[in-house]
């Protein structure tokens, strides 16, 4: 069988790999790679899983991913979807700060950018109130070749640098390194619970699917994850309650409860609030006031 590499190659002969994806969905496994990415959302929605952190991403949303960050964009492929947001299309941008690109980080007019880079090791999101201004820099850059391209790739390192109250996507140190194998193993658990979370998965169950005893896949999956199954499922399924409570959909709460994979509605009031730190009807009344 083909083992799926963790690693993406990038061309090695350009120094700003600029791709342009129309796709019906995005590459849909956990992965990393050395070069830092910068990806905008242009048509699409689902779920962002940055190390052992997620949420949701949706049409116009611009995310930067650090060198080495493990990370999957999870493309909704169920539910309500419309014809106009079936499929996926995207800018991203990938260079390595530590690659050929070492030189000019250490220039010192670059002192702050090479700081900022630094500074972001766990990746962000882009304010939504800046996206209009960086997807144009974005843009920029893709349509541009040779030295032209690089000015404005600096450019857009510099708008992104001054950018205030940016905030991480994973909140603490990053995640120990994994190697190829591990990542795909522990993308394969995600994924597996990713599409069981709205089932009475059981803890046996998914230490089955990872070919693991229960307890020998609790303690692998905390050392890698930091986190219990329990509350990386949960987390999952609060997220996904927090989609349906948020899109729309006229499901009441007691529903979206039990399609999240909750059994009781006190549970699921319960862990919401200890998740979001609101109840459900607040955080209705939140999203609908905008």
């Amino acid at each position: 069988m083909k083992v799926l590499q963790f690693t993406i190659p990038v061309a090695h002969e350009k120094n700003i790999l600029v791709q342009k994806e129309h796709l019906p969905h995005f590459y849909p496994h956990f992965h990393r790679h050395d070069e830092i990415q910068l990806t905008w959302i242009q048509r699409g929605k689902g779920t962002l899983i940055a190390e052992n952190s997620m949420q949701t991403f949706r049409s116009n949303e611009i995310f930067w991913l650090a060198s080495n960050q493990p990370h999957v964009f999870k493309s909704d492929m169920e539910g309500k979807i419309t014809p106009e947001e079936k499929g996926v299309q995207s800018l991203t941008m990938y260079f390595n700060p530590n690659g050929k690109l070492a030189p000019v980080f250490e220039l010192t007019e670059l002192k702050k950018i090479s700081l900022f880079i630094r500074k972001f090791s766990n990746g962000f999101k882009v304010p939504d109130h800046h996206v209009t201004e960086i997807g144009r820099l974005m843009a920029d850059v893709e349509r541009a070749q040779g030295a032209r391209q690089f000015m404005y790739f600096l450019s857009l390192l510099s708008s992104l640098q001054s950018l205030p109250d940016l905030q991480p996507l994973v909140s603490g140190s990053q995640l120990s390194s994994v190697n190829d194998v591990e990542g795909i193993r522990i993308g394969n658990i995600y994924d597996y619970i990713m599409k069981n979370y709205d089932t009475d998965i059981m803890l046996e169950d998914v230490a089955r699917h990872a070919n693991m005893t229960p307890q020998a896949f609790c303690r692998y999956f905390k050392k890698h994850t930091r986190l219990t199954f329990v509350t990386f499922l949960n987390e999952v399924r609060i997220h996904e309650a927090c989609k349906k409570l948020s899109g729309g959909i006229n499901d009441n709460i007691s529903t979206i409860a039990y399609q999240s994979g909750f059994n009781s509605i006190a549970t699921f009031n319960r862990v919401f609030k200890s998740i979001t730190g609101r109840a459900p009807r607040e955080y209705m009344r939140e999203m609908a006031e905008g």
